[in-house]
């Protein structure tokens, strides 16, 4: 019998812990291609000395040269292999797990990508309100790394990311906006409750990981996130609903 794979995520001071966009992409595919796992939770503080003594490669560079070291990451005990970045994380479990639900059919990669670009495009305008109302949600060491970094790149302070009036609305008109696109393809796929109709593949693990995103950081139950779900004929909402059974934190 196989071992679960352990899934290193971000935790935060909410019931459900889970609520970085990133890690939910994992999440998701995880969930998605039925493979047993376990979360193994992570202060971003500690995700470089993690890395390195499990040997996960890093995915980008810091500004200086040095090596970034970003979480999800996987460490599969059944193979022995340890992977970084949610898409090459997805391709992997594919490859090793091909009798579970196919998070990739064939010939979509390229598309699932272009999807995100899309996506991520479309809501950009609030990613700095995103990004406030997730530093308050982490724990006190993961606050003060994010903090520190998210303000050394933007230049000023976290409660001056996104502050209420004008320009927050804005930001929001804009992304609704911006969604009419997004909207406009998912009307494409014949009704069905996923990106790909009624199949669920990792395009969902990709669009529900940003919508999950706005969900969590402001609350199930804000104004925010019920205008949001509300918006184009409720397209969001639904759509998040649909993707329940696929949203588990184990």
């Amino acid at each position: 019998m196989s071992s679960p794979i352990i899934f290193y995520d971000l935790p935060s001071t909410l019931s459900a812990n889970a609520w970085s966009p990133n890690t939910w992409k994992t999440r998701y595919a995880l969930n998605i291609k039925g493979v047993a796992y376990k979360t193994e939770w992570v202060e971003y503080p500690d995700i470089e000395a993690l890395a390195k003594k499990i040997g996960a490669p890093p995915t980008s560079i810091n500004a200086d040269g040095s090596p970034l070291y970003t979480l999800p990451i996987i460490n599969d005990p059944n193979t022995g292999k340890v992977v970084s970045d949610s898409f090459l994380i997805a391709e992997y479990l594919d490859a090793t797990y091909p009798s579970g639900t196919t998070l990739f059919p064939p010939g979509t990669k390229p598309l699932m990508a272009a999807l995100e670009a899309g996506a991520t495009g479309a809501i950009g305008s609030i990613f700095p309100h995103q990004l406030a109302v997730s530093c308050y949600i982490l724990n006190p060491s993961s606050e003060k790394y994010f903090r520190a970094t998210r303000e050394a790149t933007y230049g000023k302070k976290i409660e001056e990311f996104s502050p209420a009036g004008a320009q927050r609305d804005a930001d929001w008109a804009k992304a609704k906006e911006g969604l009419v696109a997004v909207d406009g393809w998912l009307s494409k796929n014949g009704g069905g409750k996923f990106v790909m109709g009624n199949t669920v593949t990792y395009a969902d693990g990709i669009l529900g990981a940003w919508l999950t995103w706005i969900k969590i950081a402001n609350g199930e139950n804000s104004a925010i996130w019920k205008d949001f779900a509300s918006w184009h004929g409720g397209r969001w909402g639904t759509y998040i609903a649909n993707l329940q059974p696929f949203a588990k934190v184990l």
